[in-house]
């Protein structure tokens, strides 16, 4: 009966270990993530490294999201306040669309402002596997020196974000 209970108690620890570790802040994103190769809104293949090195200077709110992704669209109304709020900043839009076609087509319906790269491959593919992407939408605010001060934001984080927003300035 004591083995039985030592292992359930290795086995619980290695999964909250797990948990704790794939959810911590990072402050800096992969060399992995910054190498992979997105598509800019005219079709050009350009690293992750190469964009985020174009809104250097700026805070950036980043969302990867999705014209079919029901929790995204929701979340488009306080994206656009957030927006309001924080005009300051640079908003730079990852879209996991399937094709280019779907991706402009939502980038045109929602109205969305702001950068717009697809991702090539979608999330399970290298570049969302480097992101540790498990939810869309997801939000990742930088300064403006490039740190990721906050990595991991979903659709319920607004508050969060703005408030990490206004601790930039």
């Amino acid at each position: 009966m004591k083995i039985v209970k030592i292992i359930t108690f290795l086995a619980f620890a290695f999964v909250i270990g797990t948990f704790l570790c794939s959810n911590t802040q990072k402050t800096e994103f992969s060399e992995k993530a910054l190498k992979e190769k997105i598509t800019s809104i005219d079709a050009n293949q350009i690293s992750f490294q190469e964009v985020l090195n174009q809104y250097k200077g700026k805070p950036i709110v980043m969302e990867v999201w999705a014209s079919w992704c029901g929790d995204c669209v929701k979340a488009m109304p306080q994206m656009k306040e957030l927006q309001a709020q924080n005009p300051d900043v640079t908003y730079l839009f990852l879209s996991m669309d399937k094709t280019v076609e779907k991706w402009k087509i939502g980038i045109e319906k929602y109205q969305i402002k702001g950068n717009h790269y697809l991702v090539n491959g979608g999330m399970r593919d290298s570049f969302g596997k480097a992101l540790d992407l498990d939810w869309i939408p997801r939000y990742i605010v930088i300064d403006k020196n490039g740190k990721i001060v906050l990595y991991r934001a979903i659709e319920t984080d607004f508050e969060k974000i703005n408030t990490t927003l206004k601790s930039l300035n």
